[in-house]
């Protein structure tokens, strides 16, 4: 399969998990707004408002996607999957938002008991939600792991968010149903989870900053890469391995010097055996750049790799 056949068929199949997710996460918040509303439960109420955020990272993934597996052109030679990037820290970012009001909520609110006892409908919801939730989330996160796509793997964790956040508030609905005085679980509940996702939050923005400072891989990568290259005959030294992740792609680009003696038409063949092995031993590896040197034995000790 092409590198562009590849993309195409990642993106159709990101746009209909995110589409499925969407119909869904709507359907959930209805489900709990309105459950909250009847079954006097302004937790589940404002779980399902929270909720309404999923429906705003899929939309924009559904959107982004279009974006961003595009294949490599003139003015965007290395491709689109910045995009991908960009969007996975907004993803990020509305996760930590949701989060930061949950917990400000919470505390606001420490002080004041329900206006009425909630019923089982409100409970009924939240333990909906955290079923469906749940398993939405496991199924997206496979789904990203095995197209190492960066946006769905955070807009995954957006899911579980969810799933989390409706954890306290099936506790506060059971506990305030069965000892109203003790009202403030829900309280406690939502600011723990609240850190919970933050961590989370945390954990998707940090990786794609780095991206977008051109972070290069780590380094058990670029030894492997050394590794990988020294193995190709008539490759004697390798050194200054440079590499940068491009949304779940890296980009490599590495000196390899060879006996001084052979023609440029014989390093050329040796450049591209170094390139094809790399490629094939890692599938993260989109492009290699390979720069041929003459290998001088007295000269050449010991080079790092990084010059």
């Amino acid at each position: 399969m092409t590198a562009s056949s590849s993309l195409s068929t990642n993106a159709a199949l990101i746009r209909k998990l995110s589409i499925m997710a969407l119909c869904i996460n709507a359907t959930l918040s209805l489900l709990k707004i309105f459950g909250g509303i009847i079954g006097s439960s302004q937790a589940v109420a404002a779980d399902g408002v929270h909720s309404l955020s999923d429906c705003v990272t899929d939309i924009i993934l559904i959107v982004g996607v279009k974006y961003w597996s595009k294949p490599p052109d003139d003015n965007h030679p290395y491709g689109h999957k910045r995009i991908e990037t960009i969007i996975s820290i907004i993803v990020g970012l509305s996760l930590s938002a949701a989060a930061i009001g949950l917990g400000y909520n919470a505390i606001a609110t420490f002080h004041l008991p329900p206006e009425s006892p909630p019923t089982l409908l409100a409970l009924g919801v939240a333990v909906l939600s955290i079923v469906v939730k749940e398993t939405l989330y496991r199924y997206t996160i496979r789904t990203a792991t095995h197209i190492r796509s960066t946006a769905l793997k955070a807009n995954a964790w957006h899911q579980r968010s969810d799933a989390l956040s409706s954890i306290p508030v099936a506790l506060a609905v059971i506990a305030v149903w069965l000892f109203p005085q003790y009202h403030f679980v829900d309280n406690i509940g939502a600011v723990v989870v609240s850190g919970f996702i933050l961590h989370a939050a945390w954990q998707i923005i940090r990786p794609n900053l780095g991206q977008l400072a051109d972070a290069s891989a780590s380094p058990e990568t670029v030894d492997a890469i050394k590794h990988t290259a020294m193995q190709v005959d008539g490759v004697e030294e390798v050194h200054a391995i440079r590499t940068r992740v491009v949304g779940a792609d890296i980009i490599v680009d590495l000196h390899v010097q060879v006996d001084e003696t052979l023609s440029i038409g014989e390093g050329h063949n040796i450049g591209g055996a170094v390139k094809a092995m790399l490629k094939s031993s890692n599938d993260a590896i989109d492009d290699v750049l390979v720069h041929i040197e003459p290998y001088d034995a007295e000269h050449t000790t010991n080079r790092q790799k990084y010059s």
